[in-house]
Parts: C-alpha cells; sequence; structure tokens
C-alpha cells in the first residue's frame, strides 16, 4: 500500500506554501508501508524560529482553504520544531539545527520519497530536494 492521491495532493499543497515563505529543504516520504496513522511525512527547515512560525502560518492558511484543519498542533509557541497533524499527513517545520540534530530524512530514509512537484512552481526547483532524492 502507498500514499493515497489526496495525502500527496495535501503534501504537495503544504509544500507549496512552505515555498511560498522560503522554507529550505523540503522533502515528503512515504511513510504508508511503515505507520498506519498517516500517509506521508513532509519535513521543511528555517533558519530561525520566527520563519519556522511563518511557514507554519502559511501552511495552516493555504491547507485551510481546503477545508483543512490540523486535528493537533505541538511547538508551536518555542518555534523549533512545528508538528502539524492533518492524520493523513504530519507536517515537521524544523529550525535547520533541530532538523540537523534529529535527521528525520536518516530515520525515514527507506521510506520512498513523494515527489512533490515543486519545479513547477516558480523559482522554487532549489528547494524541491524530493526530486533530486528520486534521480
Amino acid at each position: 500500500m502507498s500514499a493515497s492521491e489526496s495525502s500527496i495532493a495535501i503534501a504537495r499543497t503544504a509544500a507549496r506554501a512552505a515555498t511560498d515563505k522560503i522554507a529550505q529543504d523540503i522533502v515528503a516520504m512515504d511513510v504508508s508501508e511503515r505507520l498506519a496513522i498517516t500517509d506521508v511525512f513532509l519535513v521543511a527547515s528555517a533558519p530561525s524560529e520566527r520563519q519556522v512560525n511563518a511557514i507554519v502560518d502559511g501552511i495552516e492558511e493555504e491547507l485551510a482553504k481546503q477545508d483543512l484543519k490540523p486535528v493537533r498542533r505541538e511547538g508551536r509557541s518555542e518555534g523549533r520544531w512545528v508538528l502539524l497533524d492533518y492524520a493523513e499527513v504530519i507536517i515537521h517545520v524544523q529550525h535547520q539545527e533541530d532538523r540537523v540534530f534529529y535527521a528525520l530524512e536518516r530515520l525515514w530514509g527507506d521510506c520512498p520519497k513523494v515527489d512533490l512537484q515543486l519545479e513547477d512552481a516558480a523559482g522554487a526547483a532549489p528547494a524541491d530536494t524530493a526530486s533530486a532524492d528520486a534521480e
């Protein structure tokens, strides 16, 4: 079983919103074979707490346009690692230092990457490491 089309669509929308807020190193992993609770992990990072929160705000605003609200949100007050749980997709927006330390991509490295199609967004190709990893 792999991630559903709706999960992938949510991840792509969130990734585009994160790109609009200048998120870095945006990666999505299909964890559906490993976890029963979700299909996709989306991970993005930023160099400051303020930018982490701006990215989170942008993602929530964009997904709210599709009537999607997180069922759980953690870490917002610290702005170091914010988790947004949309059931099908769990979004991790991390401060760069925390991302390096916790290395979620290494932990879930055996899971397939999701093509976020960020190259379609103007100027977003450098942030899309998911496509580069698939090559």
